[in-house]
């Protein structure tokens, strides 16, 4: 693990082939110690998953160009709209001159194309996006866990699922890729916080995402996790449906 800045705590490991996690450890007032993490996958066409918070940006900036040209960036990439998805999108495409928004299409129409300063890239589901040697898939998942336009994406050379807010975990100490268990903490997290929308879609789409088999989870908040991806989102539609 690279430390890019020891003040805040800022970090960067490789987690997969070509894809680093850049993790920021927060604490956060009556609710203890958490993280924020965004995904670097370095390619022909690197793309960045998560934009983070605006008042993040410095630090996150910082971590990218330490693998990379802030500038050489082409893909700015999020689930849903919310500020730690994309808070900070219009200071990456500012400092990125070649880069897009890329998003759902149902993000891309009820929000993006407004609030973006350059028109995003819009996917609909099942859409395959090749940057180079990573392929990315984008997966629709309205309402799982929150927003009408949440989607995920799957890097399918290394099975890597980029998660988003399913299965965040708390803390800020966390490791920056781990075998061990991750759904109790998130669910303990879940339950006290309610963040999910308890959509009555969410065991079909978490069937979806089972059914590509990944063999990481890239999460927003946490650990990322690795082992059998399939069996773990399974789990996650058991404990939602009991």
């Amino acid at each position: 693990m690279s430390i890019t800045n020891s003040q805040s705590g800022t970090n960067v490991q490789e987690i997969a082939d070509g894809i680093f996690r850049i993790n920021t450890p927060v604490d956060i007032p009556g609710a203890g110690g958490f993280s924020f993490n965004q995904y670097l996958i370095v390619d022909d066409q690197p793309l960045l998953f998560h934009a983070g918070p605006r008042k993040l940006f410095p630090l996150v900036s910082e971590a990218v160009s330490s693998v990379l040209p802030v500038r050489s960036l082409r893909y700015i990439g999020f689930s849903h709209v919310e500020s730690d998805e994309c808070g900070a999108l219009n200071a990456w495409l500012a400092a990125a001159p070649d880069s897009v928004p890329l998003c759902g299409a149902v993000a891309a129409l009820v929000s993006v194309e407004d609030m973006a300063d350059r028109a995003p890239r819009a996917m609909v589901d099942g859409e395959l996006l090749s940057i180079g040697r990573h392929r990315l898939r984008w997966f629709d998942t309205p309402h799982l866990p929150h927003a009408w336009e949440c989607g995920l994406m799957m890097e399918e050379s290394t099975s890597t699922l980029l998660c988003g807010d399913l299965f965040t975990q708390p803390g800020k100490d966390t490791p920056a890729l781990t075998q061990g268990e991750i759904l109790g903490p998130s669910e303990g997290f879940r339950q006290q916080m309610d963040y999910f929308s308890h959509s009555k879609n969410a065991g079909a789409l978490l069937d979806k995402l089972a059914a590509a088999e990944p063999s990481t989870l890239a999460c927003m908040h946490g650990s990322a996790w690795t082992g059998d991806g399939a069996s773990l989102l399974q789990e996650l539609k058991k404990s939602l449906s009991d």
